[in-house]
């Protein structure tokens, strides 16, 4: 077992940090990338350009490897495109002498599982190595999995009850993510009505870039789905947000919509989607009263999801609901917080029934939104160090976030830290919160849960002011 490699599942940011971490531990490795290059799906929203700056988009491991070959950090406040980021980055990671030998491309996974060894079977599994088939028929054995392969692949449906409304998938006129509306894609939807779906950072970028559109094509027109029932809850906070870009892009969707440029539905839930000849009727509901909205190009961004068909063999210990690990659910649980503020966690959070088997970055926060890469980084370095018997640094997690400015869900408190800007009409009267509460008083702590942190010796939960520490546009999706 010991002589087998650590399989890395996906050549993104995340999955080329852990193989940097695995190298400076001197841990063979070997990574599995599906698409024919690294950071491939990032080259799918390309043109998008982050709301972080360079300081804040390099893992520290990758770094080193980097600056050993004369490489050096791009300038540290510019605020990167996708394709930026692939180029001046990730593609000279993966090329790394150090890297290079060990990434397979066009190599997707099928399934993870134990050799020999089906999901219900115990006595010796342990001792078992991994196996991880490909689609081609190609088979590996590995003595443990880090799973870096992300979300993108997976976009949620535009049906509201989270499966796709009736004729949604064999419709050619939707599109999901964050198509390049103002380059390569321009003559699908110059011109057209376009429906886009979704209230995060991916649908702010959307809309934006077509409103960029029509001033350019007479005729391009712009609906705006949304499910929140409150429209004030979608723009973030603004000036308030320590990322200056993050902010400012919510407050130029929502000079959008009251300039009047974009018609908004909202809440709006859809129902089914009817073929016309040469457009499409969606068919939903408007405050639970019947509406229908005709147009010739959808698209939507409401997150992404994990794909799990992969790991049906493996042992897995997830979120009934999140989808993300059992221990990692409460920091990120959308329904109690939303702030994007998640205390510090690695590899004890992270870890699965299946002995040294761990999913990171995106794929980790399941269907949570908010993830930064930041996290991501972190996560990898501490799983990395688990696995190469480095006890002390997996268990050393420190990871200070940028506070996004805004709390916006009804649970949250006005006491401090990620729940700070949260407006004093939203404190329930039980006190619950998304950070535990308020601390106790006279307790010097931003929250209950830091105070709580602080109790056990620790340096707190991680969710009080910080230098800022990250990443990139998009809800989840991906970014």
């Amino acid at each position: 077992m010991n002589t087998l490699p650590v399989a890395v599942i996906g050549a993104g940011p995340v999955g080329l940090a852990a193989a940097a971490h695995l190298h400076s531990y001197g841990q063979p490795f070997v990574v599995f990338e599906s698409g024919p290059a690294a950071g491939a799906a990032i080259r799918e929203w390309g043109h998008v350009r982050t709301f972080s700056p360079w300081q804040y988009m390099v893992d520290r491991a990758a770094k080193s490897l980097l600056e050993s070959t004369g490489w050096r950090l791009p300038d540290a406040g510019h605020l990167p495109t996708g394709d930026e980021l692939v180029d001046r980055y990730v593609a000279p990671l993966a090329a790394h002498p150090s890297i290079a030998p060990r990434v397979r491309y066009n190599a997707r996974v099928v399934s993870v599982g134990r050799k020999d060894f089906d999901k219900v079977r115990t006595r010796g599994r342990d001792a078992q190595p991994f196996e991880i088939r490909l689609d081609n028929g190609d088979v590996f054995e590995a003595r443990a999995v880090i799973d870096a392969s992300g979300t993108w692949g997976q976009p949620n449906p535009a049906g509201s009850g989270g499966v796709s409304a009736s004729g949604e998938r064999a419709l050619g006129r939707v599109a999901y993510g964050i198509p390049d509306v103002g380059g390569a894609e321009r003559e699908r939807y110059a011109g057209k009505r376009v429906l886009v779906v979704g209230s995060g950072h991916s649908a702010f970028n959307v809309v934006l870039d077509l409103i960029a559109l029509a001033d350019r094509e007479h005729g391009t027109r712009i609906v705006w789905a949304m499910r929140r029932d409150d429209l004030e809850s979608v723009w973030g906070g603004g000036a308030s947000d320590a990322l200056e870009a993050r902010g400012e892009l919510g407050q130029r969707a929502r000079r959008a919509v009251e300039s009047g440029q974009i018609r908004v539905l909202t809440p709006f839930r859809i129902r089914t989607f009817e073929h016309l000849e040469v457009a499409v009727k969606v068919h939903g509901a408007l405050r639970n009263e019947p509406v229908d909205v005709t147009v010739d190009e959808v698209i939507v961004c409401t997150g992404f999801r994990p794909e799990l068909q992969m790991l049906s063999e493996v042992r897995l210990g997830l979120d009934a609901w999140l989808e993300c690990p059992t221990a990692l659910a409460p920091l990120i649980d959308p329904n109690e917080h939303s702030c994007g503020t998640v205390r510090p966690h690695g590899a004890r959070e992270l870890a699965h029934p299946e002995k040294d088997f761990y999913i990171v970055g995106m794929k980790s926060y399941g269907r949570a939104p908010t993830f930064l890469l930041a996290t991501g980084y972190e996560q990898a370095r501490s799983v990395v160090a688990k696995l190469s018997g480095d006890v002390a640094a997996a268990e050393r997690v420190e990871l200070q976030l940028p506070e996004t400015g805004v709390c916006s869900t009804d649970l949250a408190i006005a006491g401090g830290g990620c729940c700070s800007t949260a407006p004093a009409a939203s404190v329930p009267a039980e006190g619950a919160g998304c950070c535990g509460g308020p601390a106790p008083a006279g307790v010097e702590a931003c929250c209950s849960d830091d105070a709580a942190a602080k109790a056990e010796g620790k340096s707190g939960c991680g969710c009080g002011t910080a230098e800022p520490v990250l990443l990139k546009i998009g809800a989840k999706g991906a970014r």
